[in-house]
């Protein structure tokens, strides 16, 4: 392939990696993870509500990887209140897997924006075959989807399976007890999906620009280097 469409190729995946890379930065900070509709099942079940009086017994929830805020309703009114994860639910949620989230979030920044230095670099520079030229295209692509994957299956198992949300809404309230009527993910999780897809495709332009995967390269290699031992 030419010089020249190779220099747009990388370009282009550079700067998909950067975007990536913002974009993660500004999800890391919002409540924008995930909304959810909570229902006072206490209050519920003493009037025994059904239909469109359940309204009057269901609360809202927003919340992202550091703080949130929501609305509890149980038949008295609205109730706003506000939250931080830490300090203020470190013993309501399971802790391990929320710091893992935002620890492999962290690292997904840093490696995408290095994918994006080395990106332009490949674009622009010289580089050698090595860490810094297309194997390691591959490997930064690789470890940042990788990275990507893990932040949405730890998070969705802490939503799901721990029930978050229902952590969340029970917190430091000793008379009601409220269930998840509802919740779903949103922007912030969204962009996390969308660099995870990035990444994919940044492999898929590395190999438009006529480098090989690894994998294919090297067996390649070891059928002409069988090949050559044969005829020794």
């Amino acid at each position: 392939m030419p010089s020249q469409q190779k220099k747009v190729i990388f370009c282009t995946a550079g700067i998909l990696s950067f975007a990536c890379s913002f974009g993660v930065i500004t999800a890391l900070g919002t409540q924008l993870w995930v909304k959810a509709k909570i229902l006072c099942k206490t209050g519920a079940l003493l009037v025994n509500a059904s239909g469109q009086e359940l309204e009057k017994f269901t609360g809202e929830l927003q919340y992202g990887l550091f703080h949130g805020e929501g609305v509890r309703q149980c038949g008295l009114g609205a109730r706003p209140f506000r939250f931080s994860f830490f300090p203020d639910l470190v013993k309501a949620i399971p802790v391990s897997i929320h710091v893992n989230i935002i620890l492999f979030s962290t690292i997904l920044i840093v490696l995408t924006m290095a994918g994006t230095a080395f990106f332009m670099y490949n674009a622009f520079g010289k580089p050698y075959e090595t860490l810094l030229g297309p194997l390691g295209l591959y490997l930064w692509s690789f470890i940042s989807c990788s990275c990507g994957c893990l932040v949405m299956i730890l998070f969705a198992s802490e939503v799901k399976m721990h029930h978050l949300s229902e952590k969340i809404a029970n917190y430091k309230e000793g008379t009601f007890i409220y269930k998840t009527h509802s919740e779903k993910y949103t922007t912030s999780f969204w962009i996390i999906f969308m660099c995870f897809s990035v990444h994919i495709l940044n492999g898929l332009l590395i190999r438009l620009a006529g480098f090989q995967f690894p994998f294919a390269k090297s067996k390649d290699f070891d059928t002409t280097s069988a090949a050559a031992d044969l005829m020794y």
